[in-house]
């Protein structure tokens, strides 16, 4: 691919095009070259050929040579182009650009912090969040599943952002991402949130965007924790979920992080019937789950005090940590099928969650 960028005064910043290759028809073979390459994720994947990524283009009007963002930690110049190659690589649905390039815009926003997530050694994954009504329009998963397997949208969608972060960012196993073990959600980690069995405002609109805006949201996610209750009333409820929350080798804990609740539409209703809203389950959640900061080992206990001094004042072993730094920085979705379970998702720790909405062609 050519290093060349251009841009007319005040326009866009363009790149010129990416290198046409010759390869294989067989589909084994092109899968070999591409493994020999590392531009894959070790599963096999849909060669992008010129009708492929044509194809995938047509749900953009911006231009293809257009560079969206540069993608740390090689800084690699993500165009449109590149984006729907990777797309067509991952098996994307063509309505999915748009989110995509929307997602990349997100990544790359200073506050998600994605230099970090990207060379750490934690299990950082980028999840996202769909909201709009784009996520019925190409069948995003929400409900029963929603972060497993089977919905073609939603593997599809999260893969693809992943070989942006390694192809274009240059984040490759081994080499500039040190993951000591990563998780399985560097493959893929996306879902739509259940907004039609969401009793309060969802994700978007609580960020100030339209109902009927399509909008995409990154969050830098460690992984995800099973909470399986049947408490029946919103007290007992969040003190389990709080208790789930509060564990001593936490990032969100030692630096004030953005730890995510994935409410099951059962256990929100139950809140939701005993009078609270998002922002007071948020604020209960947060005071609820302060944790004395002598459950950290020696070495962590320190690292907090340093790291948090200026927002806490001195930290003593006896001292309640709050997981993030203000009640509004726990996020909640509701998502899933009918079940006694939600999911704790807690964060990278040094990243805050990006909102875009995807520009949707017509």
């Amino acid at each position: 691919m050519t290093d060349n960028s251009s841009s007319a005064p005040g326009g866009p910043v363009r790149a010129g095009r990416t290198t046409l290759i010759e390869a294989p028809d067989d589909f084994d073979a092109v899968n070999e070259l591409y493994r020999e390459r590392r531009w894959g994720d070790g599963l096999p994947v849909v060669p992008p050929t010129v009708e492929r990524v044509e194809r995938m283009l047509r749900h953009t009007l911006r231009a293809r040579e257009e560079i969206v963002a540069t993608v740390a930690p090689g800084f690699g110049a993500a165009t449109v182009e590149r984006i729907a190659i990777n797309a067509v690589l991952a098996g994307c649905p063509p309505g999915c650009l748009p989110l995509l390039i929307a997602a990349t815009e997100a990544i790359t926003a200073s506050q998600f912090n994605l230099q970090g997530i990207q060379a750490t050694t934690n299990p950082a994954a980028v999840w996202l969040i769909v909201n709009g009504p784009i996520a019925r329009r190409l069948a995003l998963n929400s409900g029963i599943n929603c972060l497993g397997q089977g919905a073609w949208a939603n593997a599809t969608l999260g893969r693809a952002l992943r070989l942006i972060l390694q192809n274009v960012g240059g984040a490759l196993p081994g080499e500039m991402d040190r993951a000591t073990q990563g998780q399985p959600g560097k493959y893929s980690f996306c879902c739509a949130e259940n907004e039609a069995e969401n009793p309060w405002e969802p994700l978007h609109v609580e960020r100030g965007f339209p109902p009927q805006a399509s909008t995409v949201t990154v969050v830098g996610a460690s992984g995800t924790l099973n909470m399986n209750t049947h408490a029946k009333d919103a007290g007992d409820l969040l003190r389990v979920i709080a208790d789930s929350m509060a564990h001593a080798p936490s990032n969100d804990y030692w630096i004030g992080g953005e730890p995510w609740i994935v409410l099951s539409p059962e256990h929100a209703q139950i809140l939701k019937r005993d009078g609270l809203s998002k922002a007071e389950v948020k604020r209960r959640l947060w005071e609820d789950s302060k944790m004395a900061a002598c459950r950290m080992a020696a070495k962590d206990f320190m690292r907090t005090q340093n790291a948090r001094r200026a927002e806490l004042g001195e930290i003593g072993p006896e001292t309640l940590l709050p997981i993030s730094t203000r009640s509004e920085e726990i996020g909640i979705i509701v998502a899933g099928g009918p079940g006694t379970h939600s999911v704790y998702v807690p964060s990278f720790g040094n990243t805050r969650s990006v909102t875009r909405e995807a520009a949707c062609v017509a």
